[in-house]
């Protein structure tokens, strides 16, 4: 039996992957920073109208197309047609890159937070080295290993995937667990309370800077953006157990455990830290809010059931040392699969033509696309040498790189939704797995998540023109063109292999 055979993906390591690939535990204390409790009604309206049926539909895209490798280029190929499968899926895939340059320096954050207690990477000069410099390096460290770890096999991407997605399952257990004792020694006193002079919690924000009606809107787009990341596991499709059960089964799972996951973690943070005194300092901002607000809880713990001031402070420093251990754990998870799920589909979905032929070969015992991998590798690393020991060019230029792909990554989501409309419509195609039973509803849920998604990039591409800041809504525009000009390039070579190979049989 080979090893792919032995190593099927059951539904619990599948639940875990996609927990792991789509729940952020920081994405609920940035949004108590954000909107206190206000964040509650979006984070609902957005898993209603965005994250649950979007869910569904890559359940039903997944069960029906089970023995399909390429993810969602399969699953958009055969429901609309190749060109608009492939700029899609080409814009997804570019995005990931640029996410993977990010978190390769960024995941040291959380680990010196293991470490240390808190952030002290600005302080990791060596040699000469700046401290950018030397996050650079640690990241091309990054990348090589898991590159490696990953190429031997599926088996050891679970591994890491669950260890992830345990701790951050672990670190929530945390949250629910302190928040509520620090309640139950307070009398039952929210140290954010509900209901203030200044108006009802849920509707109101603590935050100045969320007052206006164009801020509130913008948070729309932070909570939308929370939950994206589950189509990145249509490629693990073929290589699950009983696909068209458990794939879906592990969709929706993970679906609802999410979307409650989110609201009750925001609703937690409010019982333990009171927004003005603790979130307020100018010191604290989105980067380190999560370490913050959980050191407040350690700290917190101690406090409310007498412990003196050192013992209590010492609570917070080991309460965010946990925190930091949870997320560089779940990062390094998140990272695992979309080192390999995204570039999977585009190799192997996508024609042969389109990809030098070594790109395409896969790894005669794991299965793994191993040629693309280092060569992603390499892409990845080209750009972190750019970026670190560049200079100030170098480091704007990828900023700008990065707005290109804030909206880029999310329009892949309009591909899908729209594309499911069709692919319902399509008597031909089996599907086992039905949530959406009749062509009406599934285009009324089409065009809810497309409406959804589309006026959430709308508002992020006008969004900086209005505060003055014209440049980064053209970089924003520019970053969809880009990448489907590059997209219609590559996939003109297909054409062009085609007729030259036409030729030559004549």
């Amino acid at each position: 039996m080979s090893e792919q055979t032995q190593n099927k993906l059951t539904l619990v390591p599948l639940v875990l992957m996609i927990f792991t690939s789509v729940f952020g535990f920081a994405n609920m204390p940035r949004s108590f920073y954000l909107m206190g409790y206000a964040a509650i009604p979006w984070y609902i309206l957005s898993a209603f109208t965005f994250f649950l049926p979007f869910a569904f539909m890559m359940a039903e895209y997944g069960a029906a197309f089970k023995n399909e490798r390429g993810g969602i280029y399969s699953w958009m190929e055969k429901s609309v047609g190749p060109k608009y499968a492939f700029i899609g899926t080409f814009m997804w895939y570019a995005s990931y890159v640029v996410w993977m340059v990010n978190i390769c320096s960024a995941i040291w954050i959380p680990f010196s937070n293991a470490l240390f207690g808190s952030d002290i990477t600005a302080s990791w000069g060596v040699m000469g080295l700046k401290s950018t410099q030397v996050l650079g390096i640690l990241g091309i460290c990054w990348i090589l290993s898991v590159t490696y770890i990953a190429n031997k096999g599926l088996k050891n991407i679970t591994k890491v995937t669950s260890i992830g997605g345990t701790f951050v399952a672990l670190l929530n257990i945390v949250l629910l667990i302190g928040a509520a004792a620090v309640l139950l020694a307070n009398g039952g006193h929210f140290a954010e309370p509900v209901l203030s002079d200044a108006g009802n919690g849920f509707f109101h924000a603590p935050n100045p800077k969320y007052q206006s009606g164009l801020s509130i809107l913008s948070f729309l787009v932070f909570a939308l953006f929370a939950y994206g990341g589950i189509e990145a596991v249509g490629g693990l499709v073929d290589q699950t157990e009983k696909a068209e059960k458990t794939f879906p089964r592990g969709v929706a799972i993970s679906a609802f455990i999410i979307s409650i996951a989110y609201s009750l973690g925001v609703f937690l943070c409010g019982l333990f830290t009171n927004w003005a005194d603790v979130l307020s300092a100018k010191n604290v901002h989105m980067g380190n809010v999560a370490y913050v607000l959980m050191k407040n809880l350690g700290y917190q713990l101690g406090h409310s059931f007498g412990a003196a001031e050192p013992t209590s402070l010492l609570l917070g420093i080991w309460m965010a040392r946990f925190v930091g251990l949870s997320m560089f754990l779940c990062l390094s998870g998140a990272f695992f699969t979309l080192c390999y799920a995204p570039l999977k589909q585009m190799i192997e979905g996508t024609p042969a033509q389109l990809w030098p032929k070594k790109l395409t070969l896969l790894h005669k015992t794991t299965g793994m696309p191993a040629n693309a991998m280092w060569a992603q590798c390499g892409i990845i690393i080209a750009f972190i040498l750019m970026i670190t020991f560049g200079g100030e060019g170098a480091s704007k230029f990828f900023n700008k790189l990065v707005l290109m792909t804030n909206v880029a990554m999310t329009l892949p989501y309009m591909f899908l939704s729209g594309a499911f409309a069709s692919f319902k419509k399509k008597q031909e195609i089996h599907k086992p797995f039905e949530v959406f039973k009749s062509y009406r509803s599934a285009l009324i849920a089409s065009v809810i998540v497309t409406l959804t998604v589309g006026f959430a990039n709308f508002f992020t591409i006008i969004e900086p023109a209005m505060n003055g800041e014209i440049d980064d809504t053209i970089w924003m525009i520019a970053g969809p063109a880009v990448f489907s000009i590059i997209a219609l390039v590559l996939y003109g070579r297909q054409g062009k292999a085609n007729s030259s190979d036409s030729e030559n049989i004549a």
